[in-house]
């Protein structure tokens, strides 16, 4: 066993976790092995948040084999849900996770011939101009999509009329001076200055010309989702890192209750 996996306390049964975590307006997500999503996530859930964005991005209207991308796909569980939830064929380009190892559990679900692991920083994207027919990004694009020269960059990969759709972290409203609000401050850390709200989003996205923004939106009651995804993570990851981060963020999302943070969607249309 690898020396930063340790076991978990003994928690709830299978059974049990998958009660806790069923939720109704994520119907596709609850048909997942609740071990799998714990022991492979990295964050969020990502599946919930995937799945939330996807009527927006209209997933269910590509067409079979539509060439999709998902950028900074982590141990790629939004990877396999693309390509067995909606018939896609899938590139899964992650900096952090090796491409053996994604390709190992990508096989392992039995989806090998339609997801393609790729090690590639979101800078420097060996793929050609119109290669994709969608791009997704979940809980990744903060880190390197507000910089002003970024989308333009990424879109040229898309086909024209192709969307591009991310969710994130985000804050309901622009924090305004340097300082954190008070009753974050503590757990603050310099990485969450990239959490922005979804009208700066739009503003961003529209102003670089490139897509039409058709939905910039804050998710209601996504705080909630949050807290609780912490507080199984918390208990029941199989890694001592990932439990301890889950205790820090869920202390801070349940000091907030929904009032600064939660999360953004955002879908645009290449032009």
């Amino acid at each position: 066993m690898p020396d930063d996996i340790t076991p978990p306390l003994t928690g709830p049964s299978n059974e049990d976790l998958t009660r806790r975590l069923t939720q109704a307006r994520y119907p596709r997500s609850n048909s997942y092995d609740v071990r799998w999503v714990i022991e492979n996530q990295m964050g969020p859930n990502a599946l919930w948040l995937l799945e939330w964005l996807a009527p927006a991005l209209g997933l269910d209207t590509l067409r079979p084999c539509a060439r999709v991308l998902d950028l900074g796909c982590g141990r790629a569980m939004t990877s396999v849900f693309l390509a067995r939830e909606y018939d896609v064929q899938v590139t899964a380009a992650d900096l952090w996770v090796k491409p053996d190892e994604n390709a190992k559990r990508i096989a392992e679900a039995g989806f090998a011939d339609r997801v393609l692991p790729v090690h590639t920083e979101a800078h420097d994207l060996p793929f050609a101009e119109g290669s994709f027919d969608a791009i997704v990004s979940i809980d990744a694009y903060q880190y390197f999509g507000t910089d002003d020269l970024y989308l333009p960059t990424l879109t040229r990969l898309l086909k024209p009329g192709g969307r591009i759709g991310v969710v994130m972290p985000a804050v309901r409203e622009e924090i305004e001076g340097v300082e954190p609000p008070a009753h974050l401050k503590e757990w603050w850390q310099p990485d969450f200055w990239c959490f922005h709200s979804a009208d700066w989003w739009r503003r961003h996205w529209t102003r670089g010309g490139v897509v039409e923004v058709e939905t910039a939106d804050w998710q209601p009651d996504g705080w909630k989702d949050w807290l609780l995804w912490c507080d199984v993570i918390a208990e029941e990851s199989p890694q001592e890192f990932h439990r301890t981060m889950a205790r820090d963020v869920g202390e801070m999302v349940r000091a907030d209750q929904g009032r600064s943070l939660g999360f953004v969607r955002l879908v645009g249309r290449r032009k």
